[in-house]
């Protein structure tokens, strides 16, 4: 499936409400998503064969799967909300979040999807922001954003805020770690009203969802995988926008920090950043000197959901096949490279088995073709 905005496709109803329902079963994420979508065609085929998929994993119980009604009611409350769905390949996905390990099939959205179309660059830092931290992220983000930049933040208190505020008028993307419906935190519910009439609010959690310490971390992956680059104001260390900065750093986008005080708790993490190798912020200047040159540059190749893949030239996998795989695993993430190598399985006989163990909770998928056995 082709990135937004190049030969995009629409889903059809039912193909949404499909997509919906896969990507709400348990046990299935965005990585697991795409294998079923290669493997059978369509969400529909997928959610047909994944009981037998699970039950060859070894599963105790079926992972459970929203019925159609279910998934009907959340489009729906979607629409009471004001938001809808929009999936991968579609013209109103953001084209760079394509471009990440793993995107999200489906975002709820709420607001201006045309900000997407914006170079973009996030700005994060402490909630405990102090008064110098919270009009420096007010200032770039106004200055970026009338040099036609989009600001993505994560609508947190204190640098998350002030950056949303100061490019309100200009195109901000605030990136939720809830459902769409859920304000978070509370005391920015004036600032989440105001933001879609010329910004856009984004989630891949449920309608609903009240977010949870283990969410944000899902929802810094977003944050740096829509923005050509990531700017840290303020940041303790050990904290969330470290985690940011690291995850944009991965994806190969620029990373930025604003130098502080070494007397600052607040500054510990941004300075760590500086002798890590970012790029030092005193400037908006600094910033679009950087990332200008990356503005039109043609895209790598996105994230695909292909044709079916074609097994009828390898013989399925049979119980000493799947036993060879579980012995090379472990807790430790192990490439799926190695596994392959290793066992001297045909590719398409250890992803089938590597997508039924998943499907019955027994392996994790880390980013960089990695898995892991789930312990207990």
């Amino acid at each position: 499936m082709n990135p937004a905005g190049r030969g995009a496709r629409r889903l059809s109803d039912g193909q949404r409400l499909n997509w919906l329902r896969l990507i709400r079963t348990e046990n299935v994420g965005p990585a697991t998503f795409r294998d079923l979508i290669n493997r059978f065609g369509s969400a529909a085929a997928a959610l047909d064969a994944l009981p037998d998929l699970a039950r060859r994993g070894g599963a105790s119980r079926i992972p459970s799967i929203p019925s159609s009604e279910e998934a009907e009611a959340e489009l729906a409350t979607a629409t009471r909300a004001e938001a809808r769905f929009v999936a991968l390949g579609e013209a109103d996905y953001p084209p760079l979040l394509s471009m990440m390990d793993q995107p999200p099939p489906l975002l709820a959205i709420k607001g201006e999807a045309s900000v997407f179309a914006l170079p973009t660059v996030a700005i994060v830092g402490a909630r405990n922001a102090s008064l110098s931290g919270i009009k420096l992220a007010k200032h770039f983000a106004a200055e970026l954003g009338r040099e036609g930049f989009g600001i993505v933040s994560g609508l947190a208190r204190g640098v998350d805020a002030a950056a949303h505020q100061g490019s309100l008028d200009t195109g901000t993307i605030a990136v939720l770690a809830g459902g769409i419906d859920v304000p978070y935190p509370a005391e920015n519910r004036q600032l989440y009203e105001a933001i879609p009439e010329r910004g856009v609010i984004v989630t891949e959690m449920p309608m609903g969802w009240e977010p949870r310490a283990r969410d944000f971390p899902r929802r810094n992956r977003l944050i740096a995988g829509m923005a050509h680059g990531l700017l840290v104001v303020e940041a303790a260390l050990r904290s969330g926008s470290l985690i940011s900065a690291r995850l944009a750093g991965e994806m190969g986008r620029l990373v930025f920090a604003v130098p502080g005080s070494p007397l600052d708790p607040r500054s510990k993490g941004t300075n760590g950043l500086l002798k890590d190798g970012a790029l030092l912020v005193t400037e908006t200047r600094d910033i679009i000197e950087q990332v200008a040159p990356l503005i039109g540059k043609p895209l790598p190749p996105a994230d695909t959901l292909e044709e079916p893949t074609d097994l009828s030239a390898t013989p399925p996998p049979g119980d000493d096949d799947r036993a060879r795989i579980l012995e090379a695993l472990s807790p430790t993430p192990t490439g799926v490279d190695e596994i392959i190598r290793h066992t001297g399985l045909a590719t398409a006989q250890v992803l089938i088995v590597l997508l039924e163990l998943e499907l019955a909770g027994r392996v994790e998928r880390h980013p960089g073709g990695t898995v892991s056995l789930i312990s207990g």
